[in-house]
């Protein structure tokens, strides 16, 4: 069935064909408790589906299936091991359109969105296949009475706790290296997007992956991911999401002295100084913040711009924000819906908030509804001018399209602003200038620095953050360190 086919049968009432249950040991398997709980279309704002709320049983059937799939899959060689990332590839490019309609669905971002995050999330395992059977240990000279050599060994059983911004381009990204590691996992969604990782582990299976090497078990954080983190059996943690919520994982975590990897968001500037494209700039921080609704950990939530530019660039970027149309994610519109009616009302409140404090709200600043149906969970996309660097709209994480702009008018001013919060997770330089460019690289308190683009690079590049933007590094050849332990052993040569 053709795309085209897939969205018209939804739109017209069709049932959709969606997986029921946990997917345990490579089958589908009914929860322990019988509970289920609804999965809403946000460009609807109306229920679609429903799934199994997982509880610790289910969690617990879940780490012992990945155990035994751990035994299995760390004695495969590395070269088989590369020959299965590139089959799984393979079938999730062939079920993409299937994929893309899931995700867009669950989490209310635009088609194109949804398309290019599962094409991604293809990519991520034809990367990871590539570094599978090069995950060597070095020769090391102790002299002439020994030899000494060090192994990278996989770690175990990893879970992965899934956020619901990126669901499947997430769940891929944590998941490709472990199995590239010889490790398993157990995978915990969002409760607001549990299908896309449910289809993906199935996909597996179908490739030929092992028993219990995958497994996803859904439901709420505060039940099967809290099981999930809490269990001695799993040693290491994947967690994407709120800085709160990596707090309360790496406290669970901690009396097992279980590693984790934390990306925890941000809030990250766009600077650009007076010598820069206005144009380019304006574009890179439309998309950067209206991007999947601003709902992106590494969104361009400030635009720090010099006084010189300041007004060019806003008048362009603000031109470029009452353009977009939003609307449902299958009707070709420019932004979709924010996920869940709770996370909208989040939104609404931080920029209510600072209209009371008086802020130059210069574009947006509502909560809307789809213009086609009058139905979901739309959000402006709003800019709000000018702020000083104190205000909690520069400080927080609002996570929606709500674009905060500072002026500077000094390179150390522009360094001291984009500094200024306790997140680092990205930021980006504009500026024709070189040298300049290459010293705010070093200076910028970031996991990455972009310079005259926003989201330069790819899955081939380190991903993570400093500061409450959490530790560890996803991505890149980085990304497999978390999935691995180094032993060192020594010969005496006697």
């Amino acid at each position: 069935m053709t795309l085209d086919n897939m969205v018209q049968d939804y739109r017209s009432g069709a049932a959709l064909s969606l997986p029921d249950g946990h997917f345990i040991n490579n089958r589908f398997v009914s929860g322990s408790t019988g509970q289920r709980m609804e999965s809403f279309d946000p460009g609807l704002g109306e229920a679609f589906a429903t799934f199994a709320l997982g509880q610790q049983a289910d969690i617990d059937a879940a780490i012992e299936a990945a155990k035994r799939g751990y035994e299995i899959w760390r004695k495969v060689s590395p070269a088989e091991r590369c020959a299965m990332l590139l089959k799984i590839a393979v079938v999730l490019r062939a079920n993409a359109d299937r994929l893309a309609l899931i995700e867009t669905l669950d989490s209310g971002k635009t088609l194109g969105e949804a398309q290019g995050d599962v094409a991604g999330s293809a990519r991520l395992f034809e990367y990871y296949a590539g570094a599978a059977d090069k995950l060597d240990g070095r020769s090391v000279n102790l002299g002439p009475d020994y030899t000494a050599f060090t192994r990278r060994e996989p770690i175990g059983v990893t879970a992965h706790i899934i956020p619901w911004n990126y669901p499947t381009s997430t769940f891929a990204r944590g998941v490709a290296p472990a199995l590239a590691a010889g490790c398993s996992v157990v995978a915990k969604p969002a409760e607001t997007t549990p299908f896309t990782a449910l289809i993906m582990a199935e996909l597996m299976a179908d490739a030929g992956l092992p028993e219990g090497v995958v497994n996803v078990v859904t439901g709420l954080g505060r039940e099967a991911g809290a099981a999930l983190v809490a269990d001695p059996r799993v040693r290491h943690i994947t967690f994407t999401g709120s800085v709160a919520t990596g707090v309360a994982v790496t406290q669970a975590a901690a009396p097992n002295v279980t590693r984790l990897t934390l990306e925890l968001g941000g809030k990250s500037p766009l600077v650009a100084f007076a010598d820069a494209d206005a144009e380019k700039v304006a574009e890179d921080a439309t998309w950067a913040i209206f991007s999947n609704a601003g709902q992106i950990c590494s969104a361009g939530s400030r635009l720090i711009v010099q006084r010189a530019l300041r007004d060019e660039v806003m008048d362009r970027l603000l031109s470029k924000a009452k353009a977009i149309k939003f609307g449902h994610g299958l009707s070709g519109a420019d932004m979709g819906a924010i996920n869940s009616d709770l996370h909208l009302g989040r939104i609404a409140a931080h920029v209510d908030a600072a209209k009371a404090r008086g802020c130059d709200v210069a574009t947006g600043g509502q909560v809307a509804k789809d213009p086609e149906t009058g139905k979901g969970w739309f959000y402006e996309p709003t800019v709000i001018a000018d702020l000083p660097a104190e205000d909690p709209t520069v400080q927080d994480e609002i996570f929606g399209p709500v674009l905060a702009v500072q002026v500077f008018d000094s390179e150390d001013e522009a360094l001291a602003l984009a500094n200024g919060t306790e997140f680092g997770l990205m930021a980006s330089v504009y500026t024709r200038d070189i040298g300049r460019a290459l010293r705010l690289s070093g200076e910028l308190n970031s996991g990455q620095v972009t310079v005259n683009e926003y989201w330069a690079g790819g899955i081939e590049l380190p991903f993570g953050g400093n500061g409450k933007s959490g530790y560890g590094r996803e991505k890149g050849i980085e990304g497999l360190d978390a999935y691995t332990t180094t032993k060192s052993v020594t010969v005496s040569n006697y």
